[in-house]
């Protein structure tokens, strides 16, 4: 292809180390699908429905559709901007929103600070490649494309929520075109948000009842200087809203209200009130979806806490209304309505003046969330997944500032990180992450390529059945085969990893495992040197939720910890140093030798005191130069 932005598809086998701050660096080899760009992209958005072979990435000036089975380009579109003079440099249409809209694939972008949207319209399994313009796309695209937006289609309506003017001003949740009327909010209702999501709850018995559901983050009002400067919210509105009548409120939203969304630790007066992002989990009953939300603080740390949507709505059912002291009218405010310009005064008067909730909205763990960290994390998706012995299991998905994918098993109420992963070679932070359940995929977008990862990893745990057990990966058993996605029927144990159960796996079947992958380190290293010379001993910390020790002369030593090893130090090497060592590994009822090493003597030659090979003086002066930098490095950490 001849375009500038001319990407390659390769498929590469990466041998990575994870970085020494990993939490569970159980990851040494993974397959990595990558599309690769040939400049970098500082925007890029995704569109993908679950089960389709069609990923579109849109950029600057471009969307493609890649076919994620041949992982090729089977289109490139071409959107230019049609603007020339922009206040801001490069002047170019940076694609904000790809939506599925009514018989065609929706497009807006920035278009020079003039946003414009386009319509695409499907040719079979593809899409047409001459784009028709469609409308102004102010209030769906913001003008600048680091603006806060976001979009969201439902039974053939657009919502959006975007900036009319390029300082960003005048940003509310607005249905802008489809079936339905335009609808805005009122300006009183929100101050400086910024909207993270938004979602419809689907009500199959009730779809007239059907709700909207915005979450977002604003400007708190109280200006104290201990009050955190955000509050996060969570709105709602009726689908079959069509605003007030001509007198009031038309083509307003006449049942939106709002309630604080609560994360933290209540005993203890901490809380996390800057919503960063959100997944909705469906259930097959509205009221069983899950909400889970990823916050941030004031002092640097982040959390995830989950909310049942059926819990949340009855705040918005039952709460009073805040600053609001009568009686509360009939329809009661916030109730769909099949005619809503035929609402009373008294009931849009309390939407206009009181819209927000007395009560909060708690998660459903209540006393801490459900999982924290001082990892900067940025965006979060939660996969379901169904074990061998038909249990259900919630695995999160969350990024780091720097490109990393840390995986965590949602047990109860405990949080197993299970792995983390280094898509982005740069450390770069992700702009769009879309999930396939269906297809086990991951799909994650970085200024400089494109990821594909699995959700089942299970190579990364095939040392034996004891390991595969121990990362309670919920997509990953032992079978005949070694540890495998295939879990009809394999070894697991999510509950607890307790590995007694690998006791089940016939003799044979663990023979013919070893003899299919056998150990690629040697079982003992022998080591000679000197007396009174410096040195140490290594072995990788391949799980950080196990303890490791030094045993030597049936005596047991700490671990010193550096990175990802562990290490044992010797600052002169005496006689009582010689001997055997074995570096172990105790995690749940799992106990096992990871390296051992024979150290001896080296006998000086009589002639002369320094009859050492040249080989051997040099490796023991790197040696020695390892220990020193390895002392001053513990010392600084500790």
């Amino acid at each position: 292809m001849g375009f500038l932005w001319q990407v390659s598809l390769y498929v590469t086998y990466n041998f990575l180390v994870v970085c020494c701050d990993a939490i569970d660096p159980r990851l040494n080899l993974y397959q990595d699908v990558r599309l690769t760009y040939n400049r970098t992209f500082y925007h890029t958005v995704f569109f993908h429905e679950e089960g389709s072979d069609s990923l579109f990435v849109g950029g600057p000036n471009f969307v493609i559709q890649i076919d994620l089975n041949q992982r090729e380009i089977v289109e490139h579109i071409n959107l230019t901007s049609t603007e020339r003079s922009c206040s801001e440099s490069p002047c170019e249409n940076v694609i904000t929103a790809i939506e599925q809209f009514q018989d065609c694939l929706f497009v807006c972008g920035t278009n020079g600070e003039n946003p414009q949207c386009w319509r695409l319209y499907p040719e079979g399994k593809n899409y047409n490649t001459e784009p028709v313009k469609s409308f102004e796309g102010t209030g769906i695209s913001p003008p600048k494309y680091w603006q806060n937006s976001i979009s969201l289609t439902a039974d053939g309506d657009l919502y959006a929520a975007a900036p009319l003017y390029k300082d960003g001003t005048s940003l509310q949740f607005r249905r802008q075109t489809g079936r339905r009327s335009s609808m805005w909010m009122y300006d009183k209702w929100v101050t400086n948000p910024t909207f993270i999501s938004a979602f419809l709850a689907k009500r199959t018995e009730d779809p007239e009842n059907e709700k909207i559901y915005v979450l977002f983050r604003e400007k708190n009002p109280d200006s104290s200087p201990e009050a955190d400067p955000w509050i996060s919210r969570v709105a709602r509105v009726c689908k079959v809203d069509e605003g007030g009548s001509k007198r009031l409120f038309q083509n307003v939203w006449t049942s939106f209200l709002k309630a604080r969304l609560v994360c933290g630790i209540p005993g203890e007066s901490l809380y996390f009130n800057r919503l960063q992002d959100v997944y909705v989990q469906h259930g097959k009953n509205w009221k069983e979806s899950r909400v889970y939300a990823l916050f941030t603080s004031s002092w640097n740390s982040t959390a995830v806490c989950i909310y049942s949507l059926g819990d949340l709505d009855k705040v918005f059912e039952n709460s009073s209304f805040k600053g609001y002291n009568h009686e509360i009218p009939h329809p009661r405010p916030g109730t769909c309505v099949e005619n809503s310009k035929a609402l009373p005064i008294s009931t849009i008067s309390i939407i206009r003046d009181h819209p927000e909730m007395t009560d909060w909205i708690q998660p459903i763990h209540k006393e801490t969330p459900f999982y924290t960290s001082n990892n900067n994390y940025t965006r979060i998706v939660v996969d379901r997944v169904q074990t061998a012995d038909k249990h259900m299991y919630n695995v999160i998905y969350l990024t780091t500032d720097s490109g990393k994918i840390h995986k965590i098993l949602e047990n109860k109420t405990e949080a197993f990180i299970i792995s983390e992963t280094q898509l982005s070679e740069d450390r770069a932070p992700v702009q769009s992450m879309t999930l396939d359940s269906k297809k086990r995929k991951l799909f994650v977008g970085f200024s400089e390529q494109l990821s594909m990862m699995d959700l089942h990893r299970c190579q990364d745990y095939n040392t034996s059945c004891e390991t595969c057990v121990l990362s309670r990966d919920p997509y990953c058993a032992w079978a005949e085969n070694g540890c495998t996605h295939e879990i009809q029927g394999g070894i697991q144990n999510i509950a607890t990893g307790e590995t007694s159960i690998c006791r089940k796996v016939s003799g044979s079947t663990r023979r013919k495992r070893d003899t299919l992958s056998p150990s690629p380190e040697p079982r003992r290293a022998k080591h000679s040197v000197p007396l009174g010379f410096p040195f140490y001993l290594t072995c990788p910390m391949d799980s950080h939720h196990a303890s490791y020790i030094w045993k030597h002369n049936e005596q047991s030593s700490p671990c010193q910890q550096s990175g990802s090893n562990c290490l044992h130090l010797i600052p002169a090497v005496a006689e009582t140093d010689y001997g055997s060592y074995e570096c172990v590994s105790m995690e749940r009822d799992y106990t096992r030798v990871v390296r051992e090493y024979q150290v001896e003597r080296q006998v000086e030659a009589r002639s002369s005191p320094y009859s050492y090979s040249q080989s051997n003086v040099s490796g023991l002066r790197v040696q020695r130069t390892w220990v020193i930098v390895a002392v001053v490095a513990l010392l600084i950490v500790l």
